[in-house]
């Protein structure tokens, strides 16, 4: 049996130490093979760092991928090349800087990951998620013996939309970026995990992981502010996959951890 944990965007520091404090007993307790992670948006809400990476790797988090906020911290432009264990979007242009995919082999099965963004109402320009995903899994099928697909998108309908269109061909399909838990956790018919959003590792005490009198004050003013990372309620959210290597089936449970 192999036990994967996957955790929703980490944001700002409180969703960086709730991480770093509790993943080491999480994996003790729970014997997972692999923890993997959205880390877009885990240096004050907004990108990722070179350190931030090593942070969260030295904490135990095996594979970490991006999402449209890849790029915010200018400095990983430079660093990425540099850093093992993530992985940007697969959709950006072919030679923007990064991996399109990892594989995570740690004694264990091997298991390919990889992120696609969604096209709708997102804002970079992207090549399409459904043949983008089409190509990695032909190109990582002989290599691994697992695929999990992340789909980084704003609309649900998107999210299902791949969900099904991939059953059947990878292990597990799984949303993030909308930062609140779907309670859509199922098998689908051909085989396939799918979740529509994992939800955040961060403050829920707030809006998306924000401050919320500063998303507040936007509404009611229209006026461009910052939007501080929130302090409170912080939750690390997402699912345990569990694959069995016999009948080749897979599990999926919704988590969510103060």
């Amino acid at each position: 049996m192999i036990k994967i944990l996957v955790l929703g965007d980490i944001v700002g520091r409180p969703g960086r130490t709730l991480l770093l404090e509790k993943l080491p007993g999480l994996r003790a307790t729970h014997h997972f093979d692999y923890v993997v992670a959205n880390g877009e948006n885990a240096a004050a809400g907004a990108g990722i760092t070179g350190k931030i990476v090593n942070q969260l790797q030295a904490g135990g988090v095996d594979g970490l991928t991006l999402g449209d906020h890849s790029w915010d911290q200018k400095i990983f432009l430079d660093e990425i090349d540099n850093l093992e264990g993530i992985c940007r979007p697969a959709n950006y242009v072919a030679d923007a800087p990064g991996k399109d995919r990892l594989i995570l082999d740690t004694g264990s099965k091997r298991v390919g990951v990889f992120t696609v963004l969604g096209r709708n109402f997102m804002g970079p320009k992207v090549d399409c998620p459904f043949r983008t995903a089409d190509r990695l899994i032909e190109e990582l099928r002989p290599n691994v013996d697992l695929i999990l697909v992340e789909i980084h998108a704003e609309a649900t309908s998107e999210k299902i939309a791949l969900g099904w269109y991939l059953d059947g061909r990878v292990t597990a399909v799984f949303g993030t970026h909308t930062h609140v838990p779907t309670a859509d956790a199922e098998v689908l018919p051909n085989g396939t995990a799918y979740i529509s959003d994992l939800g955040m590792s961060g403050p829920y005490n707030g809006v998306l992981g924000r401050d919320k009198q500063a998303v507040i004050d936007r509404f009611l003013d229209g006026i461009p502010r910052r939007f501080p990372v929130a302090e409170g309620d912080t939750r690390l959210a997402g699912i345990i996959l569990q694959w069995d290597e016999d009948t080749g089936k897979v599990t999926i449970e919704q988590v969510s951890w103060h």
